[in-house]
């Protein structure tokens, strides 16, 4: 369960510590006072995706921690699948910080992780229900996730997903095989031209490199060519003057000379060997490279001509020759299967009708299960609505294969309902009120959490669009579910606000013309006064106080039935 909530610098909250209890914990507080910013706050640390509006104005960093008691072992199992582990004293600690620039930095336990693991441990921590599900609920498409999530359909899923892709695919292919015989031709011709061009001019990796370094000596070929006459002179000498090496061997037979009467002179000896050497070798490599200066003109057309074929096919087909290259394996590859079409469709479609025979059969073991899921979740559903007032409800859940496949099977799941008896049933959609779909949602909340690991549920403004009896029944069914599992609720609802174990106020005032939001828990006749402004608005009467402790009083008789 969650036991502490952090928050600094998010939206109107400059910061806050909120400690949670296990039972029910009601959220109160007048509109735009802030309730919505925790619920968002819970929403970062479960891994959803976060504004960088929902910094605080004028800062840089938000920041949202949270504790974790009583960890499941579902989620133990998880935390070591990620290689995490619980703190030392068993709980769970998740951090996520929130800059202007719109990076995050999250960590579990301290540890930095991506936001993707916090989304994967978020079904075994917290379940949040907000308004957003009840709109679902009014839109049929997502009717089947509802259903999916009772039967878990996961597993045959994970076999069925591969299977459409695949379709998917193999029906795009067979339609790109199926273009007229026209327009196969000139595609044809097209890339024949393209492969025979590239072909024709045998590219090799690394020619243009070679080929470009070959001109730049043409273009230098005269400079070359003096500097290295020069130098060959210069080592060589001539007629009239002894070149560098000559001179080298003159010192290196003096010293050699009179080598034997000391070290010292020895080692010069040595030394001034060397260099006739080297000077000699050097002689024979500058040599060498002279002779090479020279070139003729073809030679140098045919290296500016083969440039040219290269420059002109990178226009073409790519910025290298490798990609030059590639280009050609890839209009081979499609001219042999153009080509060779009609054999290829067969079979293309011999392989699309085994793997859609495959899909059809996990498609039928999907609808089984969801047939006989539904069954057994209607029963579920209307249990719980008779605990809600609406005892003469009758809910159908139609499960209805379809002709044509889709991404999750081939099942068009309808959720109907007739609210009155001797009507029959009718979509959800154009049948229930707002009270009514709150009350249907929080009935199918119920059961499906009842299967599930997540330790914390938060309902998000559950009542709208109930009052009297009806959120009386809401109050009570809530307090039966947080006797299993920790459960928050935001509400404007006294009758519901009455019911919870626990009591907090979220509250906006102005310092400095800046706005602060606080969250305090409330108790004895500080809560019974929320209640009493919850019931008449902020003219607090004596009338609207003995209401709001009648309330409690009520609620507290009905924890002790």
């Amino acid at each position: 369960m969650l036991s502490l909530l952090h928050i600094e610098n998010i939206a109107v909250i400059e910061q806050a510590d909120i400690v949670l209890q296990p039972g029910f914990t009601v959220l109160t507080g007048e509109t735009g006072a802030g309730k919505s910013i925790i619920i968002d706050s819970i929403g970062a640390i479960m891994g959803q995706r976060t504004s960088r509006e929902l910094i605080r104005s004028g800062e840089k960093k938000g920041f949202v921690s949270a504790v974790f008691e009583q960890i499941s072992p579902e989620l133990e199992k998880q935390l070591q699948e990620l290689g995490l582990d619980t703190c030392e004293d068993g709980t769970v600690r998740i951090q996520r910080e929130l800059s202007a620039e719109g990076r995050s930095v999250c960590r579990v336990n301290m540890r930095p992780v991506p936001a993707s693991v916090l989304k994967t441990l978020s079904p075994y921590l917290i379940n949040i229900h907000g308004q957003h599900d009840g709109q679902k609920l009014m839109q049929e498409e997502y009717h089947i996730d509802f259903l999916d999530s009772f039967c878990d359909t996961e597993p045959l899923l994970e076999q069925y997903r591969p299977l459409y892709s695949r379709l998917f695919s193999l029906r795009s292919k067979i339609r790109e095989l199926e273009k007229s015989e026209q327009q196969r031709a000139q595609r044809i011709d097209m890339l024949r031209y393209q492969f025979d061009e590239i072909a024709a001019a045998n590219l090799k990796p690394g020619e243009e490199e070679e080929l470009t370094e070959r001109r730049q000596f043409f273009d230098n070929a005269g400079k070359l060519a003096y500097a290295l006459q020069n130098a060959s002179m210069m080592l060589a000498g001539d007629e009239d003057t002894d070149g560098a090496c000559d001179l080298l061997a003159q010192v290196s037979e003096e010293l050699a000379d009179i080598s034997t009467l000391s070290t010292e002179l020895n080692n010069a000896a040595k030394k001034a060997e060397e260099l006739r050497y080297l000077a000699e070798d050097l002689r024979e490599t500058v040599s060498d490279l002279a002779s090479r200066v020279d070139f003729s003109e073809q030679e140098r057309d045919a290296v500016e001509e083969r440039l040219d074929v290269i420059y002109r096919l990178r226009r073409k087909y790519g910025a290298t020759v490798e990609e030059v290259l590639a280009y050609c394996d890839s209009a081979a590859s499609e001219l042999e299967e153009l080509e060779n079409a009609d054999d290829r469709k067969e079979q293309l479609v011999a392989e699309y009708r085994e793997t859609l025979s495959a899909a059809r059969e996990i498609a039928g073991e999907l609808s089984r299960l969801r047939r006989d899921a539904a069954i057994e979740l209607e029963a579920k559903i209307v249990e719980q609505l008779e605990d809600l007032d609406m005892a003469k409800v009758r809910l159908s859940i139609s499960v209805s294969p379809q002709t044509k496949l889709n991404p999750r099977g081939a099942d068009e799941v309808r959720f109907l309902i007739s609210t009155n008896p001797g009507e029959p049933v009718k979509p959800l959609s154009k049948i229930a009120s707002g009270g009514e779909l709150s009350r249907i949602m929080l009935a199918i909340k119920n059961v499906l959490t009842q299967s599930e690991d997540v330790g914390t549920l938060i309902f998000d403004e559950i009542d709208t669009g109930v009052s009297g009896r009806a959120a009386q029944k809401i109050a009570v069914k809530l307090g039966e579910i947080s006797r299993s599992k920790q459960t928050l609720c935001v509400t404007h609802l006294p009758q519901l606000a009455a019911m919870g174990d626990h009591h907090l106020l979220i509250q906006k005032s102005v310092s400095d013309e800046h706005t602060f939001t606080d969250v305090r828990p409330l108790e004895g006749e500080a809560r019974a006064s929320e209640l009493a402004r919850m019931i008449s608005g902020d003219a607090i009467t004596e009338l609207s106080m003995r209401n709001a402790e009648e309330l409690l009083t009520r609620a507290a008789n009905s924890k002790t039935m």
